[in-house]
């Protein structure tokens, strides 16, 4: 066997042991989301957690259907910007919602346009000021525009209830339990394994 095709099969070799690491982490975060998906759904499962009636920390709240009745503080709203919807740019209305027993709860009211992203005319899309909401008690995420809860429960409600009758604000869907992309790719990778073993094998059988 000459020089060449002993590297060319070292090589082969080294591509496929690479290709089977990178399949095997595909699975483990196969794994790791399923497992998460798990934890979500029986979070979602549990009975809705009323607000209003006391501190409620956000661990308690996180990722749970919550409901709460108050009024809304519209001139307290604030707005996220850079939130765009089915690649349409906008923000999400950010809406403090005043609560009998004297909190406040941050209410994602969903999704307006703007065109750069920012800037909008709050007062077009205000809804009733009594309310009943329904949502998920989410953490806000850092960056992008960060969403201060500070003087507020500390999480944000996303909204489940129906859209308004002219469809804005728009509420954000829920979020889908899914395997995401993780075993498709890691059939790929092992698929490419094969290939570089198999296919070098061919090539140099095809030189003898």
């Amino acid at each position: 066997m000459q020089r060449r095709d002993v590297t060319l099969g070292i090589a082969a070799v080294l591509i496929a042991v690479v290709c089977v690491r990178l399949g095997i982490w595909q699975v483990k975060r196969l794994g790791q989301r399923r497992a998460r998906n798990a934890v979500v759904a029986a979070r979602w499962a549990l009975p809705a957690l009323a607000l209003g009636t006391g501190s409620v920390a956000a661990d308690s709240a996180r990722q749970r259907r919550v409901t709460a009745r108050g009024v809304y503080d519209f001139s307290a709203e604030k707005t996220w910007p850079g939130r765009s919807f089915q690649g349409t740019p906008g923000v999400a209305l950010i809406t403090p919602l005043r609560l009998a027993d004297g909190s406040a709860v941050l209410v994602d009211r969903g999704w307006v346009p703007s065109p750069d992203a920012y800037h909008v005319d709050q007062t077009r899309y205000r809804e009733p000021d009594t309310a009943t909401v329904v949502g998920l008690g989410l953490i806000p995420p850092r960056g992008r525009g960060d969403v201060d809860t500070k003087g507020y429960l500390s999480f944000v409600v996303q909204l489940e209830t129906p859209d308004p009758e002219r469809g804005l604000p728009r509420r954000w869907p829920v979020p889908v339990l899914d395997d995401g992309p993780h075993l498709s790719y890691a059939i790929q990778w092992f698929s490419f394994a094969i290939i570089a073993l198999v296919g070098t094998a061919a090539l140099l059988r095809s030189r003898k």
